[in-house]
């Protein structure tokens, strides 16, 4: 992965290479046998390591997905239950793992605990500054609609910055996530349909494993997740919640 290398030298939060080991590591011990992780599989654990999801949120979603697919195969007996063949039939207990650890943290600074988890008032300040520079950049090279929604993520992020004091994380993550997704929105009407089809189908392929086991809202997170990394990935933008603020300042 030419990634891999870029993102150890930044020493954000753990080590890159043994938040992916100790997941695949994970997921193959609770299975009961070696399985190699697939393309889609690597790439929900790229999506999870850049989100910030803390390894110990990934961790205790593995375990409980593979709990209650347990408890399910005792009832039903071992002939009657297949094995779970890939790392995204975990996704929906991961990422509910993740919202606990966030609330967790955002709950403890509105009951008025020091900003000691991650959420201090300099980071997030400073994660706002650099997020509204990519907008920034963004919205001068892309066109309307995408530029002017970028343009305007910018601007309420400066103003958003200045306004920390004066706002609960609770109430800034939620302009952050109306931002992210009025963005989204205008990434989705600016690409091309030809584009979107084949990001789409690509999606598709790599979840058709795994429709026999996942829920249709699973199904359509993991989908919908996919697209946004993409479309991310092609316009050079950043996530803009607080649940994607890096671990550690770059």
């Amino acid at each position: 992965m030419e990634g891999a290398a870029a993102v150890a030298e930044q020493g954000v939060g753990l080590n890159y290479f043994n938040y992916f080991t100790e997941i695949e590591a994970r997921f193959q011990q609770r299975r009961g046998s070696i399985l190699m992780l697939s393309t889609l599989d690597w790439a929900l654990i790229e999506t999870w390591r850049e989100a910030g999801v803390p390894l110990e949120a990934v961790l205790r979603g593995i375990d409980g997905a593979f709990d209650k697919h347990d408890a399910q195969r005792a009832r039903v007996g071992t002939r009657r239950q297949r094995k779970v063949n890939g790392l995204a039939w975990c996704s929906q207990a991961v990422l509910e793992a993740a919202e606990q650890a966030r609330d967790a943290a955002i709950g403890s600074e509105a009951a008025g605990a020091p900003r000691e988890s991650g959420f201090e008032a300099g980071r997030i300040a400073r994660y706002l500054t650099r997020n509204a520079a990519e907008l920034e950049a963004a919205a001068a090279r892309l066109e309307p609609p995408a530029g002017a929604a970028a343009a305007e993520a910018a601007a309420r992020h400066h103003e958003l910055a200045r306004m920390l004091d004066a706002q609960s994380l609770e109430d800034l993550d939620r302009v952050l996530t109306v931002l992210e997704e009025k963005l989204f929105g205008a990434l989705t009407a600016a690409t091309p349909e030809p584009e979107l089809t084949a990001l789409r189908a690509q999606a598709d392929r790599e979840l058709a494993p795994y429709r026999g086991k996942m829920h249709a809202v699973q199904i359509r997170q993991v989908q919908q997740q996919f697209l946004h990394k993409r479309l991310l990935e092609l316009y050079h933008l950043p996530r803009l919640s607080l649940f994607y603020m890096p671990h550690e300042d770059e």
